[in-house]
């Protein structure tokens, strides 16, 4: 597989677990909701390829051209919207790594699909509970 390949996926492996564990700290945490935290936690561990070595050997943050931050990213109003954004970086980095999975293995490619249906499952459940902190 290309090096650019493997920085890709390392970097949307990162983003989906990011994401996830922040959904899920807000569900351990603030809610003390044992369930749902497990169920992110089972998907966050779901996260996971086999080729770790070569993945990170392509790492190159230093010279990533988006590594600043822009305006959206750093402006969150209130828990609703910290939870809203993590999903939909969950859910975006679970597509790209779905697509680039095809590459390597077909089944690595449907996990990060199953993953991605799940997160837009519980996003519509979990989100109403928050809707209320806006």
């Amino acid at each position: 597989m290309k090096s650019n390949n493997l920085r890709l996926i390392d970097a949307n492996l990162n983003r989906l677990r990011e994401g996830i564990r922040v959904v899920e700290d807000i569900f351990r945490y603030i809610y003390n909701d044992k369930q749902t935290a497990l169920k992110l936690k089972d998907l966050r561990h779901l996260s996971r390829i086999d080729i770790y070595t070569q993945m990170i050997e392509t790492r190159d943050v230093k010279n990533d051209v988006l590594r600043e931050s822009i305006k959206s990213e750093q402006n969150r109003d209130d828990l609703h919207s910290i939870l809203i954004a993590n999903f939909k970086r969950a859910q975006e980095s679970a597509r790209v790594l779905e697509e680039f999975c095809k590459l390597i293995s077909i089944e690595d490619s449907e996990n990060f699909k199953y993953i991605r249906y799940e997160l837009y499952t519980l996003e519509t459940v979990l989100t109403n509970i928050t809707s209320n902190s806006k």
